[in-house]
This record gives structure tokens, C-alpha cells and sequence, in this order.
């Protein structure tokens, strides 16, 4: 199978209910992004950094960690070791079940902070998803452009010091790598962050660009039985885990088992709709 074709059709899966305009975005990537992230996951056997959080009134929301708790298990597989990077009280909720990497929240020590932490662990990889990205004023917002500064971690320091790939994943514009294609953004209906990324990758919900990626690690993984990898993501339970953690869906903020206002079964239908496209069979 022509991988590069795959990863096209998968980016276009990602995006085909164009939520929030990331369907028009996608058209501004070069295609094979998803690919490529799946091929730097494969070949990595060291640190990855994966940030997620995006904080909602106290607590934080639903997506995003579901996606980054998928790819750190997959990254376990692959034989890499991930460390979830967030603030309270996601971090709180995390710490006991996954290692896990506390930011300061609202810190203005930021930047020493992620730099002394670099120069120490060397991450093979930074991956960032659903969190904050900093405006053009330095400030962070949500989607209905309400300041959130004050909550914020601040993750986009170790984008802006790495000296590995970045990668980050999006859903609607003010995330971390959405600067990527900050021309393009700034069209939305939405206070568009200027941070950007190496890779980008696109997604009508962050967390369902975790399923694309494993889709295509296990497209490359095949001869390893890398296959049922796709098969094994359980978005019910994982949602699950996270709301009785103190999560709440981003959109309606309540305390529910959905993501971005959507029940689990769009998610199981999307990962059934990878699965037959990658192994047909």
C-alpha cells in the first residue's frame, strides 16, 4: 500500500465533519503529516514530552488527554519512554496512574524552567496535544476568547527551546502549533496562537489525531502485529477515567463522558473506519 496515499486519506478523515474549520486549514499542510509523525514515533527509543490540559473553569477538559494517554501507550510499546507534561489539577489527576511532569502554572519562570529541563533529559521528541498556544499578546485564550492566562501552564517554552522534532495536534486554532499556519488561522473565528510546530496535525477533535497516528505506527508495525494496536483503544473508558479524575466536556462544560460536546461512539466509529482502511482484510 502506498503509505503517503494512506496518510492523505487518514488527514482527511480526521477533519471530514470540519467541526471548526480545520477541513479548510488541512488544505494548507503539506500532505503526509500524519506519516511522518508515525514515522518518528517508530523510530524513537528515547524521552518523548507529550503536553496536554487545557483548563475549563478549575478542571480541565476531556480532550486532549485521552489522545495524549493513547499515544503514551503506544509509545510504550514502541519501547520510548513518554512523560505526560501539565499543570494542576490535570497533573494531580494523572501522577499516580502515568509519569508525569509537573509545569508551573502562570509561572514566570517559565522559560529557565523548561530550559534547565532540556539541558538535562534531552527528549527525542516533543509532542503537544489540545493545549493553550500564547496569543500574539502573550496571553492564552479559549475558544470563546475568554483570557485564561491565569490557569495556563506554559508549555509552548519547550516548542520554542526544542532541539527535537515538535510535534503538535489541533482542533480549532489557539493550540500550541497552530502558529504553523497562522495566516491561514487568523481567518477563524477565534484569538489564533502564534506558537508553532515542526509538524502539525489537524483533527475535528484533538483526541481523534491520536487514533490516525496509531493507525499509521501500526500500518508500519504490521510485521510486529502492530495491527491490533488500533483495535485495543477503549475512548469510552478512557473518557471515563478522566471524568471520575475531575474532567468536564470542553464545549458544554459538564462533567460527562464526551469530547467537544460528542459521545464516544463518533470516536469508535472513527477508529472502526481506520482500522478497515489500513487492514482491509
Amino acid at each position: 500500500m502506498d503509505l503517503l496515499r494512506l496518510s492523505a486519506d487518514i488527514e482527511q478523515m480526521m477533519v471530514r465533519q470540519n467541526l471548526r474549520g480545520m477541513a479548510t486549514l488541512s488544505a494548507h499542510l503539506p500532505t503526509g503529516s500524519y506519516l511522518r509523525v508515525a514515522q518518528l514515533m517508530v523510530g524513537c527509543k528515547g524521552l518523548v514530552l507529550i503536553g496536554t490540559g487545557f483548563p475549563v473553569a478549575d478542571s480541565f477538559e476531556t480532550d486532549g488527554p485521552v489522545g495524549a494517554l493513547v499515544l503514551y501507550k503506544v509509545l510504550e510499546k514502541l519501547g520510548a519512554t513518554p512523560l505526560l507534561c501539565c499543570g494542576d489539577p490535570l497533573f494531580s489527576a494523572l501522577k499516580d496512574g502515568y509519569s508525569c511532569l509537573q509545569l508551573p502554572v502562570n509561572s514566570a519562570d517559565a522559560a529557565s524552567f523548561a530550559q534547565q529541563f532540556l539541558q538535562q533529559h534531552h527528549p527525542e521528541l516533543i509532542i503537544s496535544i489540545e493545549r493553550p498556544g500564547l496569543a500574539a499578546d502573550g496571553r492564552y485564550y479559549n475558544m470563546r476568547g475568554q483570557d485564561i492566562s491565569a490557569r495556563c501552564a506554559n508549555f509552548d517554552v519547550f516548542f520554542q527551546q526544542a532541539c527535537c522534532p515538535a510535534i503538535a495536534i489541533g482542533d480549532g486554532g489557539n493550540e500550541i502549533g497552530m502558529g504553523k499556519l497562522y495566516q491561514a488561522v487568523s481567518q477563524l473565528a477565534i484569538t489564533p496562537s502564534v506558537t508553532g510546530s515542526d509538524e502539525l496535525l489537524l483533527a475535528d477533535v484533538s483526541n481523534w489525531a491520536a487514533y490516525g497516528v496509531l493507525a499509521l505506527v501500526s500500518k508500519l508495525k504490521d510485521a510486529e502485529t502492530g495491527c491490533g494496536w488500533l483495535l485495543d483503544c477503549q475512548p469510552k473508558e478512557l473518557l471515563a477515567y478522566l471524568v471520575e479524575r475531575g474532567a468536564v466536556d470542553g464545549v458544554t462544560g459538564l462533567a460527562c463522558q464526551t469530547e467537544d460536546s460528542l459521545p464516544p461512539a463518533h470516536a469508535e466509529l472513527l477508529i472502526a473506519d481506520l482500522q478497515r482502511l489500513c487492514f482491509p482484510d
